[in-house]
């Protein structure tokens, strides 16, 4: 039996301004940008504050064309990864700790570690 919830929405920008971006996407949802250790989510990301039971919030500075992404988190990302390939879904690649899958009408989405106090966070689904 495993735990999985949606996690995050990552705002993926193709932009050479990280910051800028950050900022447009903090005024525009009404989110205030989130103050972090240095190096704390890595260079390529700056999250946006969100409250314990909302998704996590973060603006990627990427390579590929600007889209948004959710993230899944799971307490057992293998699990979770082979639920949704039974449901249609593919593996695109194992990054680090997490697993880049596509739905199949081809949206990507990433399976990842519980992402606050180290579980699955509020409004979990059960699985077996």
């Amino acid at each position: 039996m495993h735990h999985s919830r949606l996690c995050s929405l990552i705002i993926d920008c193709k932009t050479d301004d990280l910051a800028e971006a950050a900022r447009f996407w903090s005024a525009a949802l009404g989110r205030p940008l989130k103050k972090r250790v240095d190096g704390a989510a890595g260079d390529n990301y700056l999250p946006l504050e969100t409250h314990d039971d909302e998704p996590v919030i973060e603006v990627q500075k990427v390579d590929h064309e600007s889209r948004v992404h959710l993230d899944i988190e799971s307490d057992d990302i293998e699990a979770e990864v082979h639920r949704l390939e039974a449901l249609g879904a593919k593996r695109v690649a194992a990054i680090k700790t997490w697993v880049v899958m596509e739905a199949p009408t081809g949206q990507r989405f990433c399976v990842i570690r519980p992402q606050r106090h180290g579980k699955v966070g509020p409004h979990a689904n059960t699985w077996k």
